[in-house]
């Protein structure tokens, strides 16, 4: 199974979506800052990362950036989370290479599930 990385500094949003993706199935990980985040990227191999954008000590876009910069860690798929949902922060994470990007208010935690196995092409109902 995937395993997947959830980089987020809210404990409530981190602990609701580690269930939510562990009942689906999958291996987790979970970061509440970027230093964190990048650390655990570089020790573990992870498949997809859930990345919120507004974080402690390095934002979601420099970490997109770390990532795809990074020959060892750019294969991960990087679905940005983020409640900022202005259309030049989207087009930020596009251009930056994120496989997605999701606004929290606009999108139930199924919905988060449903798009990342859509991502990696695990659509098995």
């Amino acid at each position: 199974m995937s395993t997947i990385l959830i980089v987020e500094d809210d404990p409530f949003l981190s602990k609701m979506y580690v269930e939510k993706l562990e009942a689906a199935g999958f291996n987790i990980e979970a970061a509440m800052d970027g230093e964190q985040a990048l650390n655990t990227l570089n020790d573990k191999s992870v498949d997809l990362v859930l990345l919120d954008i507004v974080l402690p000590k390095k934002d979601g876009f420099e970490i997109l950036r770390d990532i795809k910069a990074n020959p060892k860690l750019n294969n991960a798929k990087v679905v940005m989370l983020s409640n900022l949902g202005q259309e030049e922060d989207i087009k930020k994470g596009a251009d930056l290479g994120a496989d997605g990007y999701l606004v929290k208010s606009h999108f139930t935690p199924s919905e988060v599930l449903a798009k990342i196995k859509t991502i990696l092409n695990k659509n098995k109902i």
